[in-house]
């Protein structure tokens, strides 16, 4: 997999857009799991970068606050990535990529259905998968949990806050899109898709 100059450079850049998005944080006293910006970051990187360059970004954070390096919110180590919150961060990457897969398939430009295509990827992908993660691992970590009990814990008091941030993000990426499409900004072209689609339109009409 070739990888470009300017895309590592994107990638380091939302890299650090999350760990500075982790500062934001609101602890729950009926929760381990707090209120972040983190997973607005995830969608922007898997929006803005595209599948490869989304998942290196957030596969950075990831590594490296494995490896000790204080990422996420000043804390670092494998304990933060294997701790109960640990499903939600480790699934990070691979949120960015299925939504940098998706996106190019969707017509951003086309209005509000545009916009609620956007929106729906990135709640489903940058959100509710976190939770298809987050969930089990939290059971595991903490087994005095039932499952009704890791989602009282871990999802339900997140679910509004998340359809906020998607929302945000998909006004963020249709803008930017627009102007700045994922393989322009990280001089890639494996979103040529996007390329291919325009084309069958041409000749279509």
């Amino acid at each position: 997999m070739k990888l470009t100059l300017r895309g590592v450079i994107f990638s380091a850049l939302f890299a650090a857009f999350l760990v500075l998005f982790s500062f934001f944080k609101i602890s729950l006293p009926v929760s381990p799991v707090p209120i972040t910006l983190q997973t607005l970051a995830v969608m922007l990187a898997g929006g803005l970068l595209g599948a490869r360059y989304g998942f290196l970004s957030m596969a950075l954070v990831v590594v490296l606050t494995a490896l000790g390096f204080p990422m996420l919110h000043g804390s670092g180590g494998i304990g933060i990535v294997l701790g109960p919150t640990g499903g939600f961060i480790m699934i990070w990457p691979f949120s960015a990529l299925l939504i940098g897969l998706i996106l190019p398939r969707i017509r951003v430009k086309n209005g509000v259905i545009g916009f609620i295509s956007t929106f729906l990827v990135l709640e489903i992908f940058g959100s509710l998968l976190l939770y298809l993660a987050g969930v089990p691992w939290l059971m595991y970590k903490v087994p005095a949990y039932t499952f009704a009990t890791a989602m009282v814990q871990g999802c339900y008091p997140f679910l509004i806050g998340d359809a906020i941030k998607a929302a945000v993000a998909a006004f963020i990426v249709a803008s930017v899109r627009q102007i700045f499409p994922p393989q322009r900004l990280t001089g890639s072209s494996s979103h040529s898709i996007i390329q291919q689609d325009s084309k069958r339109d041409t000749f279509a009409s």
